[in-house]
């Protein structure tokens, strides 16, 4: 029906979608030059980061938008359910970088954000249970 979308109200959507969100914001954070370079990329970078990594921080918020809105709405297709399960194997598989990081900062906060949102992610895959639709536009 046109009009109206898909939205998943699971609480694996709920934490999965906080989560993105979350990075997002911190991602475009460091795209427009927070001086959080410390707990980010590596740790290696002592307040704004360099260009190329700011950049790359822009990039990264705009993808983590994007998997935001795989993750709420859409019809349960194979192809959703492959890009959220590849997804929450990257950023499940991130949490070693951050584990590994000489930055303390990245070792308490991102190895816990990437754990929890990969398995989110993978478990928001695997959810069978119907999506409600809600319409767009308010009914009259």
């Amino acid at each position: 029906m046109k009009g109206s979308a898909v939205i998943d109200r699971s609480m694996t959507t709920r934490v999965a979608v906080a989560g993105l969100v979350g990075v997002a914001v911190f991602q475009a954070a460091l795209a427009a030059g927070a001086p959080w370079g410390r707990i980010s990329w590596g740790g290696g970078n002592e307040g704004v980061l360099p260009i190329q990594l700011r950049i790359a921080s822009g990039v990264a918020a705009v993808g983590y938008l994007v998997l935001t809105k795989a993750a709420i709405t859409g019809p349960r297709t194979v192809v959703r359910q492959r890009i959220l399960q590849v997804a929450g194997v990257v950023l499940g598989l991130g949490a070693v970088p951050n584990l590994l990081s000489p930055s303390l900062g990245e070792r308490v906060l991102w190895t816990p954000v990437a754990v929890v949102l990969g398995i989110a992610l993978w478990r928001l895959a695997g959810e069978r249970s119907p999506a409600r639709t809600v319409s767009a536009s308010p009914v009259v």
